[in-house]
């Protein structure tokens, strides 16, 4: 921890009261109260002594909650403003404590006494993965990522070429459409952790081999996978994927041909999409028999909840020119521009101030929170349950015979 941290210090949160934060009393009843909960109440002043201590952390640290006694006083309706308070009362080794309040523009609705400790995140995170060894449906998110500084090892389906301060990742497995297999996800790890170890890389430009961009997963290797297996490599590859938002690179994705499913996930998991005309998106995986194994709130964040439904109900796959009015897209050129309209954008991000541009960057996925993150958990847990049934194996086996399936009622 660094040194100034002392009593009297003092930081402050505001926020509206939005319906997510507050608590219908009376709901059964003719006359009821929405007003601001006790526990988002709380949840305020915590985060108004975390951000006090933010500037105080060295690398590798955060502060985690460990008592908290608060009265809460008054009633916050809808809508209002209110501002959590919390002042430095003690300083003792790692331990820091706080007298926290709360008030909206009438009364102090809430006032108490918080402590929080400084943690190595890294052995925090070790202890935490003993017992989710030990817990049957327990996990760790998987957005952990270790910086490579060095050179990039070998990799067996991705091809990496750099010009200047532009990488260019490249989806190489042709015979297949790009379709995402374990190999393919550890390789993508091993590039993450590369580009987390090179800041110098500023822009990564996404494209695939081929005449299409990813067909998704590969569903005939799925088909082989244990439940246990198939769960951990969902979990990894909706975390290579969110990694790209934690990562200081803009990501670029060069869309010449399908995107598909986990393809599509990819496309826009990155911050830009350029595509041909003859491009197509779709999230087709309920044809298989399962739903989406991950990216449903991204997806819902980018083109809203009617043409997610829309997509991943029927499965149908709409054209680079929908995409565009859906939202999915950026732009729409000729296949052979693809390439160069992503570098001239490339070109473009590279004229930026760095520093302002990875900050902007991470502010703009931030502002999402961090609940559209995790519902990939949720996502995995539905395409597991639905994997084991006898509408996935029909589903698969039609693919590998290229017919249509015939799903039970």
């Amino acid at each position: 921890m660094r040194q100034g941290l002392i009593p009297g210090l003092t930081a402050s949160l505001p926020r509206i009261v939005s319906p997510d934060v507050t608590i219908h009393l009376g709901a059964d009843q003719p006359r009821g109260a929405v007003v601001f909960s006790t526990p988002s109440m709380i949840h305020l002043m915590e985060y108004a002594a975390r951000e006090l201590l933010r500037p105080f952390l060295e690398p590798g640290e955060e502060s985690v909650g460990v008592t908290v006694q608060v009265e809460h006083l008054a009633a916050t309706p809808l809508g209002a403003r209110v501002e959590a308070e919390a002042r430095v009362t003690a300083v003792n080794g790692k331990l820091v404590d706080f007298e926290v309040t709360a008030r909206d523009e009438i009364d102090i609705i809430g006032k108490g006494t918080h402590r929080r400790a400084i943690i190595s995140v890294e052995k925090f995170a070790a202890r935490l993965n003993e017992k989710v060894a030990k817990l049957t449906e327990a996990v760790m998110l998987p957005l952990d990522i270790t910086p490579n500084p060095g050179a990039l090892p070998k990799l067996e389906t991705l091809l990496v070429s750099v010009d200047g301060a532009v990488a260019k990742v490249t989806l190489n497995r042709p015979q297949k459409l790009n379709a995402v297999n374990m190999q393919m996800t550890s390789d993508w790890e091993a590039v993450n952790s590369w580009l987390a170890g090179h800041p110098e890389i500023r822009v990564v430009i996404v494209t695939g081999a081929g005449a299409a961009f990813c067909a998704g997963d590969d569903v005939p290797e799925v088909g082989t996978l244990s439940l246990d297996v198939a769960r951990e490599l969902s979990h990894r590859q909706a975390g290579l994927y969110l990694v790209w938002e934690r990562l200081p690179q803009v990501f670029i994705a060069a869309l010449q041909g399908p995107a598909l499913g986990g393809g599509c996930v990819a496309a826009y998991s990155c911050d830009f999409r350029i595509a041909a005309h003859g491009a197509n998106l779709g999230m087709p995986e309920i044809k298989l028999g399962w739903p989406p194994g991950y990216g449903i709130a991204q997806l819902t964040a980018l083109v809203g909840k009617a043409r997610a439904l829309e997509l991943c109900l029927t499965g149908k796959q709409i054209t680079a020119s929908q995409g565009l009015v859906y939202g999915l897209v950026h732009e729409v050129v000729p296949t052979n521009r693809v390439l160069p309209v992503a570098k001239e954008l490339a070109a473009q991000l590279l004229a930026m101030p760095a520093e302002a541009l990875r900050e902007t960057k991470r502010l703009v996925h931030a502002d999402e929170g961090v609940t559209p993150k995790q519902t990939y958990l949720a996502d995995t847990a539905g395409y597991i349950r639905c994997l084991e049934l006898p509408d996935a194996k029909e589903g698969i086996a039609a693919f590998r015979e290229k017919r249509s399936a015939k799903f039970g009622k």
